[in-house]
């Protein structure tokens, strides 16, 4: 993970992403090489999945968002505690892709809601085991007439007819409910042995587990009972016999679904915990391994939208390799028009200002010496793409989603929207790309929002002379001994230069300069 090393990253989790979500694809949150999958340490599914959810959330909750940071925090320096967690479960979790799945057992505990209650069948036979033991003995010893036949014939006829059923299954059952506990155990016992020094919103969070009585380990004692005595019957010939003397799978069946009962009341929320804690613990290793090089991140009520950052990163990027910007955008100032050459930077920067505020308002920290940020809605349009299924030409496509991000502009009841656009009309030519950019740039000026918006279209930099809303920056190119050099640093005003026919030249592309 520090040196993004990608071949030796577990494998992305295929969650669903929605076809319109504004940003997810875009700044890279998912997919092959995205910042999920860098992130993700969690050893369940749902833990990825939390970390998933919380990345790609379009209206994070303030609230929620500083208690994450503050237990991100609090992890961060924690270092025992996040691989102690991590290697409870993966110890116990025998599955090749290393991920447990919780919703399989909740699916399992509330699949026999609304079942009758096998206690009036357990008492019926009891009763008659209790008389067949009575009618036997008087027949071995009192010289009783053999009634005991009849019983044992009416006990045997109500235990297949009525309790069948509901102890077919009650072997299998034992042994799932068995290999889930065996994590459950280990990770549920750890968070109750812990102490938590110096981790005060961690603890709070892990109350559950320290409560006197109530436990995880003291229900879980008593379920590994009743799985072990379910598992006496394993054998065939032992499982007769116990169940001819007395109701044996009956009276285990019962307690399996006072187990069952029990988990229901309290698992989900043991879980969520748990969830809680491998999530915010992939972004505490997330600061862990890169020391010095992030900040957490100030985020403000502040009914003027804001940004700003010192020495901005992407963490995609290697930190060898990383170049770092300032960034300042405020409602004065709202929108940097980005012109520059290709390659030189500009789609980076796009989605590092993205991927930052993204893990800021997921709870984690920013790659930047500082990073500020008020409440904002993201919306990007960077990598847009034709649709075969639809039918939908890369212009079509462009147009369609250039159209979202102005009617989210113009939503801005809750939040402003910060918004990043990579080339406007690149499906379409010179001419009426230019006179549309203008259109839509004149129309995003506008509203109350932030942005960026990169462009070869050197024209636009005009812009700026009708509005102070406008900022011009770029990124510029040089050519050292012939081949092409980029610094990646953002400058104030226009791009002096352009380099399309250097590359093309440098490529052996034949060009006839007019």
């Amino acid at each position: 993970r520090m040196t993004l090393d990608w071949q030796n990253l577990p494998a992305p989790q295929p969650f669903a992403v929605p076809a319109d979500h504004p940003f997810a694809e875009d700044i890279d949150l998912v997919g092959e090489f995205s910042l999920h999958r860098l992130l993700d340490t969690a050893v369940s599914q749902e833990g990825s999945l939390r970390l998933h959810n919380w990345l790609l959330n379009q209206i994070p909750d303030p609230a929620e968002v500083w208690q994450r940071q503050q237990r991100a925090r609090e992890l961060a320096t924690q270092t025992h505690f996040r691989e102690r967690l991590t290697l409870q479960a993966t110890l116990a979790v025998d599955k090749p892709d290393g991920q447990w799945a919780g919703q399989s057992l909740l699916d399992w505990l509330n699949a026999s809601q609304g079942e009758r209650s096998l206690r009036p069948l357990l008492l019926i036979l009891s009763g008659l085991a209790a008389l067949n033991w009575l009618l036997f003995a008087g027949y071995q010893l009192g010289q009783w007439p053999p009634f005991w036949l009849g019983s044992a014939l009416v006990y045997g006829v109500l235990f297949i007819a009525l309790g069948f059923r509901r102890t077919a299954t009650l072997f299998a059952d034992s042994l799932f409910l068995s290999d889930r506990l065996r994590v459950l155990n280990g990770v549920f016992g750890f968070l109750e042995r812990w102490r938590y020094r110096k981790m005060p919103q961690v603890q709070q969070l892990c109350q559950p587990f320290l409560a006197a009585g109530e436990r995880p380990s003291a229900h879980i004692a008593r379920i590994r009972k009743v799985v072990a005595g379910i598992g006496l019957r394993q054998n065939w010939l032992l499982g007769f016999v116990l169940n001819a003397l007395v109701p044996w799978d009956i009276y285990f069946a019962y307690r399996m679904d006072q187990c069952r009962a029990d988990l229901r009341g309290h698992l989900p929320g043991w879980l969520d915990i748990w969830f809680e804690l491998e999530a915010t613990s992939s972004l505490a290793a997330f600061a862990y391994l890169n020391p010095g090089e992030w900040a957490w991140p100030a985020l403000t009520a502040s009914n003027a939208p804001a940004l700003t950052a010192r020495r901005l990163g992407h963490p995609l990027i290697r930190s060898e390799e990383r170049v770092c910007n300032d960034l300042h955008l405020d409602a004065r100032q709202s929108i940097y028009l980005i012109t520059g050459s290709n390659m030189a930077g500009k789609s980076s920067f796009l989605r590092a200002i993205g991927v930052n505020l993204a893990l800021a308002y997921a709870g984690g920290p920013a790659v930047a010496e500082s990073f500020c940020a008020s409440w904002l809605r993201l919306f990007a349009t960077i990598r847009v793409a034709d649709s075969l299924t639809d039918g939908f030409s890369f212009f079509y496509a462009e147009v369609r989603r250039l159209s979202q991000l102005l009617t989210a502009l113009k939503d801005d009841g809750e939040r402003p929207l910060l918004f990043l656009i990579d080339e406007i009309f690149r499906g379409t030519n010179n001419r009426e790309r230019l006179i549309g950019s203008r259109a839509y740039i004149q129309a995003l000026t506008q509203g109350s929002g932030l942005g960026a918006i990169a462009t070869h279209d050197l024209e636009l930099v005009q812009l700026a002379a009708e509005t102070e809303k406008i900022q011009n920056m770029h990124f510029r190119d040089g050519v050292v001994d012939g081949r092409m050099v980029f610094d990646y640093k953002l400058h104030p005003g226009p791009c002096p230069t352009t380099n399309a026919l250097k590359i093309m030249q440098l490529a052996g592309l034949p060009i006839n300069p007019e």
